[in-house]
């Protein structure tokens, strides 16, 4: 055994570089039948396949100029980055944007802007942006809610998101008073650590999951009673990346919490049905509504991607007829999405964002309905001036998902699917989740927040406006094509933006239904 081991021992290194080699050659030609790249070309073969693996990451760190990348390119990572760091996130030498291209956003500032007067809440506090109106105001419900950040955290659901994720962007909502949309994946611990809480549940009603796999009323009630941080419910028709389709949740992030919490089994694939048990028809998805806000007292809404229009109609036709209906409406765009979805959804199915957004709360306008409704906008909405755009058309705040990942961490590697994030956001692998510090990633998220509001602030100053929901069609221009060059959003979409009632932003800060804790002394 000995002469043995002292032969091994006389082997040179080289050599044993070139036997693995042999197996690895003699393994690719005779044995592994899959690949045809490393069987014609044994060894050789295998760096193909490694280069193409690290293509994305080849690309986005050398290779793509700074406004070349989708779903959000250099300058957006950059500035949300900077944001949520409180560096500098500012431009010099004016800007690389071609302002000629198409879809380009121009917001039309005043000759004088808006100025703020003394014992104004923006002078104590210059982050304050309340929601103008109030969800469950209209329809009288027991527990109204103002949100008291007109941004906010989109459905993200615990296990699309990793624990430590989850209880970053709670803490940091707490710390900048916006509120956390749950994500269909149910109410985690990791969403009670003090920030409001929007209740959020799809096709597969987790945590509120009766034993034949639907809704259980009772279950919802002892979850609202038990946890006074929810404030409103939201029911999930259809979402950006995949409408039309279930939840997708691979087996490899099912880990016995989240089977737990989700009431599925370890190890499984989660796919979610692609429509409700709950309802099958609008007049039941409006019992649906109304049972849930008699038996919780709070708002609720719905949340769909837009892609035909006649439920749509026939929904706000039944409000008219009922005097019913849902507090708030999110509307998101085919060009979102945070988990794992087709290409083929992702790429095809709903509408983008503007064009979804115009042709819902459109047909709401046209038979005066809009007051009613708190209109919420989702897909790529987390910058100002983007902000300030979906505020003219007519939204009253937006939620912000694949932002609010990177301003704590999130490096766009695009394998949230694959439980392998390299930043630990979209992994339920505990190794990858250690390197999320919770309190330096709720600071982080908390500033970006701060800075985006800031910033949405002085936009809203400039256009001569005290608060964003007194943006109209008229403000915003875009670059449209070679014929009109540039329109007005009102000339582009064909309607124009219900009034929203506001009076002042001391008045929403006195309300009493404000949400959160605002950071404010009440001697103002």
């Amino acid at each position: 055994m000995e002469a043995f081991l002292d032969f091994l021992g006389d082997i040179p290194w080289w050599t044993w570089i070139l036997i693995f080699l042999l197996i690895v050659a003699i393994r690719d030609i005779f044995f592994q039948k899959a690949h045809t790249i490393s069987h014609n070309f044994p060894i050789v073969g295998h760096l193909r396949y490694w280069l193409e693996s690290i293509g994305p990451e080849m690309r986005q760190y050398f290779v793509a100029n700074n406004r070349e990348e989708l779903p959000f390119n250099r300058i957006e990572r950059s500035w949300i980055y900077a944001s949520a760091k409180k560096e500098n996130n500012y431009e010099g030498f004016g800007t690389d944007r071609d302002i000629y291209k198409h879809q380009h956003i121009f917001v039309k500032n005043a000759m004088i802007g808006y100025q703020v007067p003394e014992n104004h809440p923006n002078i104590k506090d210059p982050y304050f942006i309340p929601c103008a109106k109030v969800m469950g105001a209209y329809n009288k419900r027991k527990k109204p809610y103002r949100p008291a950040s007109v941004i906010n955290v989109s459905a993200m659901s615990f296990g699309s998101l990793s624990a430590a994720a989850i209880e970053s962007l709670n803490k940091g909502v707490e710390k900048c008073h916006a509120y956390h949309n749950t994500g269909e994946g149910g109410l985690s611990p990791y969403h009670k650590q003090g920030g409001d809480v929007i209740f959020h549940f799809g096709t597969g009603y987790f945590g509120v999951r009766s034993k034949d796999g639907n809704l259980s009323m009772e279950k919802l009630k002892i979850l609202v009673d038990e946890n006074p941080c929810i404030k409103a419910i939201e029911i999930k028709l259809s979402q950006g990346a995949k409408p039309g389709k279930g939840g997708v949740l691979p087996g490899s992030k099912i880990t016995h919490e989240l089977a737990e919490i989700r009431g599925v089994e370890v190890g499984k694939d989660v796919i979610s049905p692609p429509t409700h048990k709950a309802f099958k028809n609008i007049p039941e998805l409006m019992e649906l509504i109304e049972s849930i806000a008699h038996e919780t007292g709070l708002p609720v809404g719905i949340k769909g991607a837009i892609g035909k229009v006649d439920q749509w109609e026939e929904l706000a036709d039944l409000m008219i007829k009922t005097g019913r209906g849902p507090d708030f409406i999110t509307i998101d765009g085919g060009e979102g999405g945070t988990g794992a979805a087709p290409p083929s959804f992702a790429d095809h199915v709903s509408l983008p964002w503007t064009y979804g957004f115009s042709s819902v709360y459109k047909l709401f306008l046209d038979r005066g309905l809009t007051e009613r409704i708190v209109f919420i906008g989702s897909g790529k909405l987390g910058f100002p001036a983007k902000a300030a755009m979906a505020f003219a058309m007519g939204a009253d705040c937006i939620n912000v998902a694949r932002e609010a990942m990177m301003s704590i961490g999130c490096i766009q590697a695009q394998v949230c699917h694959t439980n392998r994030c390299p930043s630990g956001v979209a992994t339920q692998n505990k190794w990858l989740q250690n390197g999320i510090n919770v309190p330096l990633k709720s600071d982080r998220l908390a500033q970006y927040f701060k800075t985006f509001r800031k910033e949405f602030l002085e936009i809203t100053h400039a256009a001569g406006y005290e608060h964003p929901c007194q943006f109209h069609m008229e403000d915003i221009q875009v670059n449209v094509d070679d014929d009109y060059l540039s329109s007005n959003l009102r000339s582009v979409y064909k309607y124009q933006k219900e009034k929203v009632d506001f009076d002042s932003m001391q008045k929403l800060y006195d309300c009493v239904h404000l949400g959160g804790q605002p950071s404010l002394e009440k001697t103002l």
